[in-house]
């Protein structure tokens, strides 16, 4: 693994998305869904709605560095209002 700096952030990082991946994994196998619609018009399922929640989580922590010299910690706070207005609308 010399290839890569891995530090502690960014593996953690790697690590709740693994986590994440085996949860939502687990909850597709317990509780089967059918798709919804929301707001985007269009059907999701959680899966659907998790990869749509870190694209546009990894937008706003982008935006964020480019645009704000705050730190990053107000980002996550934003990501995780994104996160629940995602899975309860879209």
């Amino acid at each position: 693994m010399n290839w890569m700096a891995w530090t502690q952030p960014t593996a953690i990082f790697f690590l709740v998305i693994a986590c994440l991946l085996l949860i939502f994994t687990a909850l597709a196998i317990r509780y089967p869904e059918t798709p919804r619609r929301g707001i985007l018009t269009i059907e999701t399922t959680r899966g659907d709605r998790l990869f749509i929640t870190l694209l546009g989580s990894a937008f706003i922590n982008a935006g964020w560095l480019a645009l704000s010299g705050l730190p990053q910690w107000w980002a996550l706070g934003i990501c995780a209002l994104y996160a629940i207005a995602v899975f309860r609308w879209v």
